[in-house]
């Protein structure tokens, strides 16, 4: 029986997918709210992952009716955020290996993010991860953020494919439906919370970058 040809290109949202940084927001809004009386609730981090900062902060707003402004919050997020980079940081199990192996393979690969280009450079500079990449967008790059498949439609322009040729990897709920609108292959990798989300239309919900089951559907070996 002959298997679906390799996806052309891999497109990898960043945050709880290749470094744990939603995790790390959690513990950011949490703070936030601890500190004006309220509680992060499992519905409203739901709401907000995978979504543009400026959006999920006023979600958040909007569910807490504070008596805030998105610039506000979003100094608030920057400062919290920048004391927990330092020791707790950290690339998601099977991101390295995954990478080597497309490399190996000839595979392009993209990042096509929510988060900002400053925050981006940031953190992939911790690692030296922007230069394996052919290119990397950002909330900048598009007018629409996820689940809006904006994102996703210009990722598989700039690789010059049809989307159905483009693999994406993806941790939470609004960021696969953004892959599965733009007509992509759409995988999901949660991880913590996310895990209960709803990823229907997705193609695989994977274990973790490392699932074997995503290795064969990038014809790739297993380490």
């Amino acid at each position: 029986m002959s298997h679906p040809p390799r996806p052309a290109a891999v497109a990898f949202d960043l945050d709880g997918l290749m470094l744990n940084t939603e995790e790390l927001y959690q513990q950011v809004g949490g703070e936030m709210l601890r500190r004006r009386g309220r509680e992060f609730t499992a519905e409203l981090l739901d709401a907000m992952m995978g979504r543009p900062a400026s959006v999920a902060l006023q979600l958040m707003i909007d569910a807490h009716q504070l008596e805030t402004s998105v610039d506000q919050l979003a100094a608030e997020t920057d400062e919290i955020f920048a004391s927990l980079l330092d020791e707790q940081l950290a690339l998601m199990p099977g991101l390295l290996p995954l990478l080597a192996e497309l490399e190996r393979a000839g595979v392009p690969k993209a990042i096509a993010t929510s988060s900002g280009p400053d925050f981006v450079r940031e953190v992939l500079s911790r690692f030296d991860l922007a230069a394996r990449f052919q290119f990397i967008l950002t909330c900048d790059d598009i007018d629409q953020g996820k689940p809006h498949p904006e994102i996703y439609l210009l990722a598989a322009r700039r690789f010059g494919l049809e989307p159905a040729q483009l693999l994406v990897l993806e941790d939470s709920a609004n960021g696969c439906r953004a892959a599965v609108a733009a007509g992509a292959i759409a995988v999901a990798v949660p991880s913590g919370t996310s895990r209960r989300h709803d990823f229907s239309g997705a193609t695989l919900v994977a274990d973790s970058l490392a699932d074997p089951r995503l290795y064969a559907m990038l014809d790739l070996p297993r380490g």
